[in-house]
């Protein structure tokens, strides 16, 4: 039990904002309508074009995506690749970094999967493995 407790003060120290700690850290960096998604998305792909993205996601904006992938660039979790050639080409992929995330990512949606209430009745219930998501299980080996 001590080692647990004193595991949980190096997570979430007492008296410690969200932002200081390690789980601050990390939503900080995946935290957004579209971050999780467009990562999940380059890492399918492993390289993915603008257009292509774009079109997977297709709820989001023009805007939306530009600034969000500007944002995972910059927190180095993405590696945006430009070709010099007409028309301009750009192939995002993900860094080390970023692709260390994937399994997490993995983990949040299977949880999703398994938790999620019905849209119906509102009952969570429990989801047989066939149910979950197979890219997630697959990558994580459940």
């Amino acid at each position: 039990m001590k080692d647990t407790i004193d595991q949980m003060y190096i997570c979430s120290p007492p008296g410690t904002h969200i932002d200081e700690t390690p789980f601050g850290y990390t939503l900080g960096l995946i935290s957004g309508k579209y971050k999780m998604i467009i990562l999940y998305w380059i890492s399918e792909y492993e390289e993915i074009r603008y257009n292509q993205l774009k079109r997977c996601i297709q709820t989001i904006s023009d805007r939306t995506l530009s600034q969000t992938l500007k944002e995972l660039e910059a927190d180095g979790l993405v590696i945006r690749k430009e070709f010099s050639q007409i028309p301009p080409k750009v192939e995002y992929s993900l860094s080390e970094r970023g692709e260390s995330l994937i399994p997490l990512l993995d983990f949040m949606c299977m949880w999703g999967h398994q938790n999620r209430p019905d849209p119906v009745d509102g009952s969570v219930s429990e989801l047989h493995e066939s149910q979950n998501c197979t890219a997630c299980a697959s990558r994580t080996n459940l």
